[in-house]
């Protein structure tokens, strides 16, 4: 790929060049990935000390009670892993409506499944790790326990949450120390997780799901309402899979196969295929009408037939990704017109995200979350451990694939991605957001391979983000006409002037050449607080 190597869109960020990178969304924890590069670590053990620490530093979007995904070129091939929980044993259809009726919880214990950050963290390293495992996480422990000056962005979403969550069990100890949220700046000591996070680091996370940790857990838990068991905490292993592709510009797009939403990105850019959208200039009016009208009919499907695998046993990801159904719901999209998309049926048959890349060639694309901010607002006191809220993602439908079971994984939205061309890696990247994630990566891959725009420039542009019917939100910085000509086309446009409006933050990593010594390019969003480090 040859990239016109300009910027056209404001920016606060450069691209980085260098044969050892991590990007993520905190400098503090790209600089702990650093760390371990130049420790003598590879790729891996560097995005494992960045994820940890993002729980101490980003606390707003991930934690100790997180979930995970990743995918990892290893030098000779992708794998993937899919750390997401499953629903405790408990969980069943009638559990929910003998408790809540036809409004299950958004937060609270009922809301949290069994997190599988910590067990995906010992998988990567127990797998592909140099080295110890302790060793990653003498960062985050140092932050937590000295503390550490709150971002401006993390104390922005931080104080956003505060007044929804601040009467929930343990979240005003341990995030309003104050009796608020830290501003700008502001030094945050994090002394419990530093005492959880060295319990981990010692018993290769045995601690977490069958020692003190699960006991605390547990305790809480049935103190509070909820229904998780010492057995739904030890029986947890996270799941090594196999990434789901799909062709487009010459590359090759990898996701992590369902229980994801990765899938919708494969879908959108397969149906963008057969639209010859590299014939109209980039930010047009075209170019953007295609790529949100593709977006529409992947959610239609997805948000239809998505679950944990097993379940989806009326139609399957080949299916969906069948390239003769992705012609014909390309041929659905009216290139004058907007439209609301309505799900096809195939033929029978609050987020972190990070990349490393070592000098060796080993690349990792890394997400970790707690869902909505500050996950379900749990926190058990004592431990650090503040809980997602993945439950919520469960359908309480009886006839969808995603309906709440026992030990079943819920439908989610975090997704890494990674790129290949003619299959050798490419590119290492994310954009983490809620359902934002797959509408980044296509709007991304679009500009850098459709276009040539180099990774920050793809990064900066203005995005847009598809809701629900003809409703879409654009940035404030989407050209004025572009915004216009999509109204004229029937969609109902909101312009966002909010910086912290959430259109997702990318963080990319681009092999530069097949020579391991002409290294890497690194691209880091200017949306979050985030920095792409190496050497």
């Amino acid at each position: 790929m040859s990239f016109d190597w300009r910027n056209p869109y404001p920016t606060l960020r450069s691209p980085v060049f260098a044969r050892n990178l991590v990007a993520s969304s905190h400098p503090l924890a790209s600089q702990a990935g650093v760390r371990m590069l130049a420790r003598g670590g590879n790729a891996v053990d560097a995005a494992l000390a960045c994820a940890i620490t993002l729980t101490v530093v980003e606390p707003v979007s991930n934690g100790l009670g997180s979930d995970c995904f990743a995918i990892l070129w290893d030098g000779q091939g992708l794998t993937g892993l899919n750390a997401s929980g499953y629903a405790p044993s408990s969980w069943t259809p009638a559990y929910f409506e003998k408790k809540y009726g036809a409004t299950p919880p958004m937060r609270g214990w009922d809301s949290v499944t069994v997190p599988g950050a910590v067990a995906g963290w010992v998988a990567l390293s127990e797998r592909f790790g140099k080295l110890p495992f302790a060793d990653l996480f003498e960062p985050a422990i140092e932050l937590a326990e000295r503390g550490h000056g709150v971002a401006n962005i993390v104390a922005h979403k931080w104080q956003a949450q505060v007044p929804g969550l601040a009467a929930l069990p343990g979240f005003a100890e341990a995030f309003m120390p104050r009796g608020r949220a830290p501003v700008p700046g502001e030094r945050f000591v994090f002394s419990d997780a530093a005492k959880t996070l060295a319990a981990i680091a010692k018993t290769q996370g045995e601690a977490f799901y069958r020692g003190e940790i699960a006991q605390a857990l547990v305790r809480h838990s049935a103190a509070h309402g909820g229904s998780m068991t010492l057995d739904d905490l030890a029986s947890y292993q996270s799941e090594w899979v196999v990434p789901i592709q799909k062709e487009f510009a010459g590359y090759t797009l990898h996701e992590i196969p369902p229980n994801g939403q990765g899938i919708a990105a494969l879908m959108a850019l397969g149906i963008l295929r057969s639209l010859g959208i590299e014939n109209h200039p980039v930010d047009s009016v075209d170019s953007q009408h295609l790529q949100i009208e593709a977006m529409k009919l992947a959610f239609a499907d997805v948000y239809r037939w998505v679950a944990d695998p097993p379940a989806m046993t009326e139609v399957g990801v080949d299916q969906l990704l069948d390239d003769a159904y992705l012609l014909e719901r390309s041929r659905r999209v009216d290139r004058k017109r907007a439209s609301t998309a309505r799900h096809g049926l195939p033929p029978a048959g609050g987020t972190v995200y990070l990349t490393a890349a070592d000098a060796s060639g080993m690349m990792i694309s890394f997400i970790q979350s707690n869902y909505m901010g500050f996950g379900s607002g749990v926190v058990v006191p004592g431990t650090g451990v503040s809980l997602q809220n993945r439950g919520y993602g469960f359908s309480h439908d009886p006839s969808h694939p995603n309906q709440v079971a026992p030990r079943k994984r819920p439908f989610h939205t975090i997704i890494p991605a990674f790129l290949t061309r003619q299959g050798l890696p490419q590119m290492s990247f994310g954009v983490m957001g809620g359902n934002m994630q797959p509408q980044g990566h296509i709007q991304t891959l679009v500009r850098m391979l459709s276009y040539g725009q180099q990774p920050q420039a793809a990064c900066d542009a203005p995005r847009w983000k598809v809701n629900q019917g003809m409703s879409v939100d654009c940035e404030a910085t989407m050209p004025a006409a572009t915004v216009a000509g999509l109204r004229e086309r029937g969609h109902i446009i909101e312009n966002i002037a909010d910086a912290y409006m959430d259109f997702g933050s990318g963080q990319f990593i681009w092999r530069l050449s097949d020579d391991l010594e002409d290294g890497y390019v690194a691209a880091s969003d200017s949306r979050r607080d985030g920095q792409a480090s190496g050497f």
